[in-house]
């Protein structure tokens, strides 16, 4: 448990034997740190020398139903981000929908070494002109984005072009749930979200 000016929020660590990096996600404004995506990096990563942080923002922690709004989102991640520093290891900061904006916006300020943004919420469902794409685009460090393609938070072929790398999730729709008819499994889904976040993080290192 970790305090910040806007209560407790808590982590949760799932070590490699000899990091080099640690990765912090969060959640969405809907979900938890159970999300399919968010349990499969951290099942995944740590073999690849990378710590994995599970964030569950003050909100979550609280057992409130709705999110805040993204000025005390941003508080809770800054409150917590000096426990999620350890000596001499870079930190990518990332989440899920809500939470990959909330990295995005605060990424240089608190010296993230990259930004992962898990199903970036583009616009909301059906409104394109309420587009959010400037804080993608002013994240400021290496930054990917993983998209269903069925996303109605935003397709893939919707972003913009800018610094960072997407890379598309067929049939995905915003938990990255595909339909039957794709002939992919749940576990494959989240194999390619492993695969590629993982090839995108060894990429980073020095």
């Amino acid at each position: 448990m970790v305090d910040t000016e806007v209560g407790q929020a808590r982590i949760t660590w799932v070590e490699a034997e000899a990091p080099w990096a640690v990765l912090a996600v969060s959640h969405g404004a809907g979900g938890g740190i159970g999300a399919r995506d968010l349990q499969g990096l951290a099942g995944a990563l740590p073999a690849r020398g990378v710590t994995v942080a599970l964030v569950e923002q003050p909100w979550r922690v609280a057992g409130k139903k709705v999110a805040p709004a993204p000025k005390t989102l941003d508080a809770g991640w800054r409150g917590l981000w000096p426990a999620l520093v350890k000596p001499g290891l870079p930190v990518v900061a990332g989440g899920r929908s809500a939470g990959a904006r909330v990295a995005c916006r605060t990424a240089v300020e608190l010296g993230a070494r990259a930004v992962l943004a898990l199903s970036f919420p583009l616009h909301p469902p059906g409104r394109p002109e309420k587009s959010r794409a400037q804080e993608l685009l002013d994240a400021g460090v290496p930054t990917l984005v993983v998209q269903g393609g069925n996303d109605p938070f935003g397709k893939p072929e919707e972003f913009p072009d800018g610094a960072y790398d997407l890379v598309e999730v067929p049939y995905g729709d915003h938990g990255f749930a595909v339909p039957k008819k794709a002939g992919v499994s749940p576990d494959q889904v989240v194999e390619t979200i492993t695969d590629a976040v993982g090839n995108w993080i060894d990429g980073l290192r020095e």
